[in-house]
């Protein structure tokens, strides 16, 4: 080696402990609030453990074991699922019907961007006692407005087949605020110049929103349908709030029931299980969404 490479050599060592020196920070508070308790999850899952949450006997894969063959476990990640079904397509298609209508350049637009945003302002617990009031079955306004147009009663949160319904109407409405508003600062990210020249050759707004709007939003569609996505499967205030799992566990949401295993059963080393469980399912289908979904967006 010369003195040229020895040189070069030194410095690349030297930027390298720069950046580690600026990444430290980020390092440490990754390590604390996200990979020791993930690897501690992972170690107490081959456990069973006492109610303090210490391991006290190693039984191996017998608690992923006991979860494969447990009803109630099974019953809740159908109900995750499903609840996933409802929430993401409509969250996303509602957002961005709201932010292509917000985008418009209209008088007071900007008052209508202010309230479709809103939901963003207010907590999970807040939202959840607005829509207990909501749903509730003798003064709630569903079932007024029910009562004036002489329809049943519903109801909504103590029927097994509507709880998850109502429960997923109550989330759409939470997470429509962040969706929106990103959505809309992709649309207007656009370059006005692309929609000036379709209308120059004729084109109308539906072919200018197959043939411009979608593909240069996709990158924006993409994250939010990933974001969203993940936000489902790990959806527990507005259930703990709501519904508390019930009734006939037809909400008892992967989280939902994890808090429950653990904080109520002191069952730490299931609830562990059932976290890494948690883990591999949102790794697999974020996984599949890269493999398939981004081969369609357009980064340009």
């Amino acid at each position: 080696m010369n003195t040229a490479e020895k040189v070069v050599f030194w410095q690349r060592i030297s930027s390298g402990r720069t950046a580690l020196l600026y990444l430290l920070p980020s390092i440490l508070l990754f390590s604390v609030f996200i990979f020791y308790p993930m690897f501690r999850t992972i170690y107490l899952s081959f456990f069973l453990t006492n109610q303090a949450g210490e391991a006290a006997l190693f039984v191996g894969f017998e608690n992923y074991a006991y979860l494969l063959q447990s009803s109630e476990f099974l019953n809740s990640m159908k109900a995750t699922f499903l609840f996933v079904f409802y929430t993401v397509p409509v969250c996303v298609i509602i957002a961005l019907f709201l932010a292509l209508l917000a985008n418009e350049k209209l008088k007071g637009i900007g008052f209508f961007r202010t309230i479709y945003s809103s939901t963003m302002g207010v907590s999970v617990a807040a939202s959840s006692v607005i829509w207990l009031f909501l749903f509730h079955p003798s003064i709630g306004m569903f079932n007024r407005l029910l009562s004036m147009l002489h329809l049943p009663q519903v109801q909504w949160l103590l029927d097994p087949e509507w709880a998850l319904l109502s429960v997923s109407v109550s989330t759409i409405w939470m997470n429509l605020g962040f969706s929106f508003l990103i959505i809309l600062g992709g649309l207007q990210n656009i370059d006005e110049h692309l929609y000036e020249s379709s209308r120059i050759d004729g084109a109308g707004y539906f072919h200018r929103l197959r043939r411009i709007t979608i593909p240069m939003l996709s990158p924006t569609l993409f994250f939010i349908v990933t974001i969203t996505l993940i936000n489902a499967f790990q959806s527990f205030g507005q259930i703990d709030i709501l519904t508390k799992g019930g009734p006939s566990q037809s909400t008892n949401l992967i989280v939902y029931s994890i808090y429950r295993e653990a904080f109520i059963n002191y069952q730490f080393g299931t609830a562990s299980a059932q976290a890494v469980f948690l883990f591999i399912v949102i790794l697999i289908v974020t996984l599949l969404q890269f493999k398939l979904l981004e081969r369609k967006v357009h980064y340009q």
